[in-house]
């Protein structure tokens, strides 16, 4: 969950770490840190709070020039988040300094072998053991890789590790199992990140790293203790150079195997990872919505009409074996995965459960071979997600992974991928990652009743078509939400929401409800309309707002008519209705004290129109409050441990 940049090369090691920083503060804002190799030693400056305290810090006192270098910004698992246990850490002698994200499971056993050694540990951090026997291992071995593949063979857990040696100025050394960790490189340089919006300034080549390696970057004038010269080259298994040949990066496993590496070309730029003008990334990426979502249609049809989804690992035949599909993801992606539950169903004629990833394989769920698996994650990096893929591989099922980041983890070691092509998703808040993950899914779900004949060519070429259209669908009610923005403004000061929805609306609900929990930390919650004389309505009082989803009166009217059953009932006592229905739609008039209207479009692909206002709704809200509305308090962008 934390955000973590190592850097070598010729450029100022301080300003190329924290601008990385600055682009992954949405993977953690509890506190920050750097370490630079300069005079023959490590310079370090760490505060707690966000990174722009670690730069007031800098501003006054200013670390030595530097041109190899690390850094972190924390969300705390191990220790309360203050100054000293914000990263780096280091060891007794101040030789080593190591970052970390994930959880290392073993570290109170290896802190009480380390004290029983006389080392003293100051943190409460599970991270501080690292630094400590990485020293051990450096004082006894060659080189730094070394020591790192020795540690990691004593971890237990989840951890991207990344550190530097006082004795080795160009060397960065990383390690990563479980939890994300990319190379960049660049010419002359290269770059060690959580993702790649660290680096994307200077590079847009990458290396994956798969999971149990280590990663050594080496500047081609830094040495090497004992005068073993560092693999180089491209196209060498476990080794490639930079452009220029002046930094060279060797990739090993954790028993120093050479390993394979991809590499791999990133295809946005740093201006997609900017404000570009707006307050907020959330706003950005909201208004980003009707192009990511045409950018995930395109490419996905043949010169016929037919679904050509190239990705895909499965061959067809394998897909019209399946007799279940099971979705498991977590938060939005979860919602999303309830909708297409719908869409799976209704197309394919194929049952369809979708399972919380954290609770998944834990209940030892039924699987096999004719079971595909969908795995839904923006960053391909969600730990529980990743656990609930494993199990289902363990079961012998094939996994599709539905994703948005290009050599992330779910989709490596998936059967198959589906990349969505929302581009960069700073804001905490998922938007556009859900609106094109619900794209994704009605793909798959077209594509598996185009293959399995439940769905004739004119059938999936209609569907394609009405999906294809949605953008504009999106783009009109963003033109509209000037009365949205208005009305989040003028329930600020209340402290409950309700949100109802009905067949696909009731994920809608669901989402709407947790999109304002993140923002604007109110009690909100999302409820199937039907379920309202259930216990629900005990919830309603005079004031209390009430958003309701409505379904179309065209083609769910008998739902049409039972929800407007439900707005009349929650109006009688004194709830105040915020009704979302399609245009055209005039039996809500009477009864919605706030109209808020959508395009007509086909029922199962309303959720992509009708999300778009309770984005707006829950980041007007928040901005009304006075709350961050990127960087939430307690969440962070990717969740990578359990």
């Amino acid at each position: 969950m934390c955000g973590i940049v190592g850097y070598v090369g010729r450029q100022a090691a301080l300003e190329v770490v924290t601008a990385g920083l600055r682009r992954l503060e949405y993977r953690g804002y509890d506190s920050a840190g750097v370490a630079v190799l300069a005079d023959g030693g490590l310079a370090v400056a760490k505060k707690a709070g966000k990174l722009v305290n670690l730069e007031k810090e800098l501003g006054e006192r200013p670390l030595p020039a530097a041109t190899t270098g690390l850094g972190h910004t924390r969300w705390a698992t191990h220790g309360a988040p203050d100054d000293v246990n914000a990263h780096p850490h280091l060891d007794d002698a101040g030789r080593v300094a190591v970052v970390h994200n994930g959880i290392i499971e073993n570290f109170a056993r290896l802190r009480a072998e380390l004290e029983e050694r006389g080392h003293r540990l100051t943190s409460e951090t599970d991270t501080e053991v690292v630094s400590h026997l990485l020293a051990e291992e450096y004082s006894a071995c060659v080189g730094l890789a070394e020591a790192m593949r020795l540690v990691c063979r004593r971890l237990e857990g989840a951890f991207t590790l990344v550190a530097v040696a006082a004795e080795e100025p160009g060397v960065v050394v990383g390690a990563r199992r479980n939890s994300p960790l990319v190379v960049g490189v660049g010419q002359g340089e290269g770059f060690l990140a959580s993702d790649v919006a660290a680096f994307i300034e200077y590079t847009r080549d990458a290396i994956e790293l798969g999971q149990d390696q280590v990663v050594e970057l080496r500047r081609d004038d830094s040495g090497r203790p004992g005068g073993t010269a560092a693999p180089a080259g491209p196209g060498r298994p476990g080794a490639t150079g930079g452009p220029d040949g002046s930094v060279a990066v060797t990739v090993t496993d954790f028993d120093g195997r050479p390993a394979a590496v991809r590499e791999f070309h990133i295809d946005w730029d740093a201006s997609a990872a900017e404000k570009g003008g707006y307050d907020y990334f959330m706003l950005k990426e909201i208004a980003e919505q009707p192009k990511a979502v045409a950018d995930t249609l395109l490419g996905r049809t043949d010169g016929e009409g037919r679904l050509s989804l190239d990705e895909l690992r499965i061959s067809p035949e394998e897909l019209r074996e399946t007799d279940k599909v099971v979705i498991v993801a977590c938060g939005t992606a979860f919602h999303a995965g309830l909708i297409a539950k719908y869409a799976v169903e209704h197309w394919t004629r194929v049952p369809c459960e979708v399972e919380l990833a954290s609770e998944f394989r834990y209940r030892d769920p039924i699987l096999g071979p004719r079971a595909l698996v969908i795995a839904i994650s923006q960053s391909g990096e969600t730990m529980d997600t990743l656990m609930a893929l494993r199990h289902a591989r363990e079961q012998g099922s094939k996994v599709l992974a539905i994703c948005n980041t290009n050599g992330a983890t779910i989709p490596r070691e998936s059967d198959a991928v589906l990349y969505t092509h929302a581009g960069p998703e700073v804001a905490v808040a998922s938007t556009k990652a859900f609106l094109t993950q619900l794209v994704a899914c009605y793909l798959v779900a077209l594509y598996l009743g185009q293959v399995r004949g439940t769905r004739s060519g004119g059938e999936i070429r209609e569907q394609v078509r009405e999906l294809s259209g949605i953008a504009d669908g999106v783009e009109r009610v963003l033109e509209t939400m000037e009365p949205v923005r208005e009305l989040a403004r003028s329930l600020s000061s209340r402290n409950t929401v309700l949100f109802l929805g009905r067949h696909v609306g009731y994920p809608v609900a669901l989402e709407g409800a947790l999109k304002l929990k993140e923002l604007a930390y109110m009690h909100a919650e999302g409820f199937a309309a039907g379920e309202l004389k259930h216990g629900p309505i005990a919830l309603v009082e005079k004031g209390v707002p009430v958003v309701v989803v409505v379904p179309s009166p065209r083609d769910r009217a008998v739902l049409h008519d039972k929800i407007v059953s439900n707005i009349q009932e929650i109006r009688a006592r004194g709830a105040r209705t915020v009704v979302i229905a399609e245009e055209g739609d005039e039996a809500v008039v009477p009864y919605a004290d706030h109209l808020i209207r959508i395009p007509v479009t086909p029922p199962l692909l309303q959720p992509l129109v009708a999300t778009v206002p309770l984005q707006v709704f829950a980041c007007e809200l928040a901005t009304a409050r006075g709350n961050e509305v990127d960087q939430p308090r307690n969440l962070a962008k990717s969740v990578t441990v359990e």
